[in-house]
């Protein structure tokens, strides 16, 4: 029996995120999660590492709330985000803690009305800059907290927009306006260091000069109609002056990292798509006082973060890569790419450290996110934390051959045993992502160990195999990304460990609009399992909160001809439907219409009473990934229950708390 078999054990398993390292390269610290007393809430806690690797991990934290985003000072103090109620206070957002270097209890050292959401410090200076959200017509904090505790009293929640977007993933923007203040050792952490933003540093990312001198952060500027696009703005931390250093009209600016030596500047550039082109990301490098150089313009692979070296002499990087995620080197003068890990993992959090140290949290589909040490000779040393669980199976590739001779590889579990499983296609989101680290929400081996193999496929449109093989299928989703996961399919189906005829089909957002799409082009399958899905895409686009977009990519024609609805009554296999209410990105209409159609207009329509082998499992208060882990536990049963209806003739079983 491992932790995949019983879904209380699975989700009590601790969970590992985010990595801080001092200035001097001393101290390592990263966050633990781990359920609550009443098994409803993931809380995190911060738990100390030692570098060398000999010594365990052990706990620094320990708030009722729990606690994250750490950062270290120059001074080798440990700030950190988290929530301490009082007796009166409710449920107050998130202020700024520090846990003294020299020992001692960790005490407050900035609250704001709106809670405090960030913080960067400098590396060699006593100074840090935090982002905390203000409203637009107040006049300072103080100001900030009565206009509050008025809107809160009188029960208004109305907002008033006067431009675009309005909501993001599963949280409505506004009223407030994110602000960056500073926290230098001569400040009380309430000086506005960017007065009347706007929306510009929704969300934004920034970074502060070693010397704590000045900050560079990525600044959002409105377009025609509710187009936006991102610049990069210097502001002095002395005098709040702002200063545009980059822009660009056809592309985004952002993630930019200062050099130790503040003499220069990384940052992603992404270009905007089109419906002829996908965007491209590139990595480039900026002198100050003079013009950007796109470093990365010939390396055929997509930059997902950026840090330097403490020299200043080299740019780290990560990037998809085959199904997995290596770290690079990248010159910032040449742009020469070095790779500096080679095994089959994914890493993240990159943090260089004096000396040529590097240390990352890394993940594979066969262990979660455990820290590591990378020497300057390339060895990696993984360091004590969290035990890996033990898997209810194996992991294998799986590469097949497209019509047009393209490879597509996926990743395949296997149950333990040696008898043929039923197969589940489990299809990526996105749809520009891959599937090369673990996911704790989207995990094969719960499904694997009730006996499934998984099938996690890179199709079109996938990351990590070059700028043409995401522009597979491009502006025609029913296209190549289809065929592509109809091949791997195919490849998997023979395997000897595989029962061909027994599949099943799901996926989740871009994975739950190729489910949509399967179920109406293909009967291959048993059953279909389709969560936050695209349905009718020209319902779908002005809808989405970042309609902007999506107009970008696709043509009135092309929405058209890859809208999943107009193939309704082509649908004779069983569908789950899943969807959460607060789900912004793909809002809920889409569920609402397919569920409607699927009763009414498929070939599996409501009977005269009204029944039909279609199930619509809807949650209320839940978002696009459905979190809370009451809810996801439901998650699987509902689908393991579903899919062991349809592959094994199993009785429907849904759970308990369902009623």
């Amino acid at each position: 029996m491992t932790a995949f078999d019983d879904l209380d054990d699975y989700f009590a398993l601790p969970r590992v995120s985010g990595l801080a390292v001092s200035p001097d390269g001393s101290r390592l610290v990263t966050t633990v999660s781990t359920l609550n007393d009443k098994r409803t809430e993931f809380l995190s806690a911060i738990w100390e590492l030692d570098p060398a690797g000999l010594e365990p991990a052990r706990r620094l934290t320990h708030g009722l709330k729990g606690e994250s985003a750490p950062v270290f000072t120059t001074h080798g103090d440990l700030l950190f985000l988290a929530v301490r109620p009082g007796e009166d206070e409710g449920k107050p957002p998130a202020a700024l803690w520090r846990l003294p270097a020299s020992g001692g209890e960790a005490f407050e050292v900035l609250a704001m009305p709106g809670g405090v959401t960030a913080a960067v410090s400098a590396r060699a200076a006593d100074a840090t800059v935090v982002t905390a959200p203000l409203l637009p017509s107040s006049a300072g904090v103080d100001d900030d907290k009565a206009r509050r505790e008025a809107r809160k009293e009188n029960k208004v929640s109305a907002i008033l927009h006067t431009g675009y977007p309005i909501r993001q993933w599963d949280h409505d923007l506004g009223p407030d306006q994110p602000h960056l203040f500073d926290l230098g050792a001569d400040s009380d952490g309430r000086r506005d260091l960017t007065a009347d933003p706007g929306a510009a540093l929704r969300e934004a990312t920034f970074d502060l000069s070693a010397d704590g001198g000045f900050v560079v952060t990525s600044w959002q500027v409105p377009g025609p109609g509710s187009a936006m696009r991102w610049t990069l703005v210097r502001i002095d931390r002395a005098t709040g002056e702002r200063t545009k250093i980059a822009e660009e009209p056809g592309a985004d600016l952002e993630h930019p990292v200062i050099a130790p030596d503040g003499h220069a500047l990384a940052f992603t550039r992404e270009t905007h798509s089109t419906p002829d082109s996908p965007p491209r990301i590139t990595l480039s490098r900026m002198r100050f006082g003079e013009d950007p150089v796109e470093l990365t313009a010939d390396w055929d692979r997509w930059p997902s973060s950026v840090a330097w070296t403490p020299d200043s002499s080299a740019l780290i990087v990560t990037a998809d890569d085959g199904g997995r995620g290596p770290i690079f080197s990248v010159d910032p003068a040449s742009g020469a790419v070095t790779r500096l890990t080679d095994d089959d993992f994914t890493y993240s959090d990159v943090r260089p450290a004096p000396g040529g140290v590097i240390y990352a949290l890394r993940s594979s589909y066969a262990v979660p996110q455990h820290p590591v040490r990378i020497d300057a000779d390339g060895t990696v040393t993984e360091l004590p934390c969290v035990d890996a669980p033990a898997l209810p199976g194996t992991l294998t590739e799986v590469t097949a051959t497209a019509a047009d001779g393209t490879p597509i590889r996926s990743w395949l579990t296997l149950p333990a045993g040696d008898e043929p499983a039923p197969l589940v296609l489990w299809i990526h989101g996105g749809p520009l992502g891959s599937w090369n680290s673990w996911h704790w929400r989207w995990n094969p081996w719960l499904l694997t160990a009730q006996g499934y193999a998984v099938l996690m496929p890179d199709p079109g449109l996938s990351t990590g195999y070059g700028q043409d093989f995401i522009a597979r299928g491009w502006g025609a989703w029913g296209g190549e990304p289809y065929t592509d996961l109809m091949a791997a399919t195919d490849a998997a189906c023979a395997h000897p460990r595989v029962d061909a005829s027994r599949t099943a089909a799901m996926g989740g957002s871009f994975g739950g609009y190729m489910a949509n799409w399967i179920a109406g082009h293909t009967d291959r399958f048993d059953a279909v399992v389709s969560h936050a899905g695209l349905w009718a895409l020209d319902q779908f686009g002005p809808t989405t909160d970042g309609a902007y977009w999506w107009a970008r990519e696709m043509t009135e024609q092309m929405t058209h001809q890859n809208s999943p609805h107009r193939s309704v009554g082509e649908i004779a296999t069983p569908m789950l439907v899943i969807h959460g209410d607060k789900d912004y990105r793909v809002p809920i209409g889409e569920a609402l219409r397919l569920w409607y159609e699927l009763l009414t207009y498929s070939g599996l329509p409501a009977d005269d009473n009204g029944e039909s082998p279609h199930r619509f499992l809807y949650y209320p208060t839940e978002n696009h990934w459905v979190l809370a882990p009451q809810h996801a536990k439901i998650w699987y049963q509902v689908v393991t229950a579903f899919l062991g209806e349809h592959l094994r003739g199993e009785p429907a079983r849904p759970p308990e708390l369902l009623g």
